[in-house]
């Protein structure tokens, strides 16, 4: 029995790994549906990553080891919290007690190096990309650790796969407003982590709106492809995040969660291009408001759970 289970645990995690590019192959095949246009091939993501990664990387006269290193060392920590976010099914494969702060961490340092990177170029177009955003990263990680704060509460854990598990059948049914307030603040924090509409837009050339798109311009080749996967597994991690609490599976849905979750996600990633399409992006002086909404709406959840465990 247990070899079964590592053997679906083994083809949870192939398929988890799989999935990030096609995501971003239904929101933008959501956006061209929109717009009248049959868009690209659906497996034009993976077509994308393979001819980076046969590609040699060029690099600049002015740059040190700090920008070969940054595309790397973000991959690795967003690999590492894969590891820890369940992502298809209720567990995680290497989840211990407190491993939600070491997530938000690594979200936090792969942010960290790619601003290091697109800083060693000594390019001022990159370096107020780079300023841009951990601007705005600062400003949601409140959002985010008030909504870890939540669920924590809500479980009486620490540890991801329970704060993400079946547990939050019941709490739903008791402080429902609670769990509304802090989808709405995971959504924004996905929208803003992920840098789509609209507090970015991966599909600008506009300098002067900019942010995570030009603190890439100097990558090239396998690195360039780092950075392009990374961004669709944050993607898929913060949108698992959103819909195990948006979407809590009971405990006998043991051998349907992985089908079910692939299909939500596919279902958010087609919400997030119908929101892509709908809107446009907000102007810079905009985005801190909403990002302080998001912070908002976490922190009446905090008080109503506290306010519950009171009485």
């Amino acid at each position: 029995m247990n070899t079964v289970w590592v053997m679906v645990a083994f083809l949870e995690a192939l398929a988890a790994l799989a999935l990030p590019p096609l995501l971003m192959s239904v929101i933008a095949k959501t956006k061209a549906w929109f717009g009248g246009r049959v868009g690209p091939p659906w497996l034009q993501p993976y077509y994308e990553l393979a001819k980076l990664l046969r590609k040699n990387a060029v690099y600049s006269e002015t740059t040190t080891w700090v920008f070969r290193a940054g595309p790397i060392i973000s991959l690795a920590a967003l690999l590492t919290a894969a590891a820890l976010v369940p992502v298809l099914s209720n567990r995680s494969p290497l989840g211990f007690p407190g491993d939600v702060i070491l997530v938000a961490y690594l979200f936090a340092l792969g942010r960290m190096f790619t601003v290091l990177a697109a800083m060693d170029t000594g390019s001022s177009f990159e370096g107020m990309g780079a300023s841009r955003e951990v601007t705005f990263g600062a400003m949601s990680e409140p959002a985010l650790f008030l909504a870890f704060v939540v669920l924590a509460v809500a479980t009486g854990s620490l540890q991801l796969s329970q704060m993400l598990g079946p547990t939050l059948l019941d709490e739903w049914q008791i402080a429902g407003p609670a769990m509304v307030l802090v989808i709405g603040a995971l959504l924004v924090v996905l929208l803003t982590e992920a840098c789509r509409v609209p507090v970015d837009d991966p599909a600008t050339h506009l300098e002067l709106t900019m942010i995570h798109e030009v603190m890439v311009l100097d990558h090239s080749g396998p690195e360039f492809a780092y950075i392009t996967y990374g961004a669709a597994l944050k993607f898929m991690l913060l949108g698992s995040v959103l819909l195990h609490v948006a979407i809590p599976h009971p405990e006998s849905f043991v051998f349907l969660d992985p089908v079910l979750r692939v299909v939500e996600l596919v279902a958010l990633a087609g919400v997030v291009g119908v929101i892509e399409s709908a809107m446009a992006r907000l102007r810079l002086n905009r985005v801190p408001l909403l990002l302080a909404g998001a912070t908002v709406l976490s922190a009446i959840a905090v008080v109503i759970v506290f306010a519950r465990r009171t009485l």
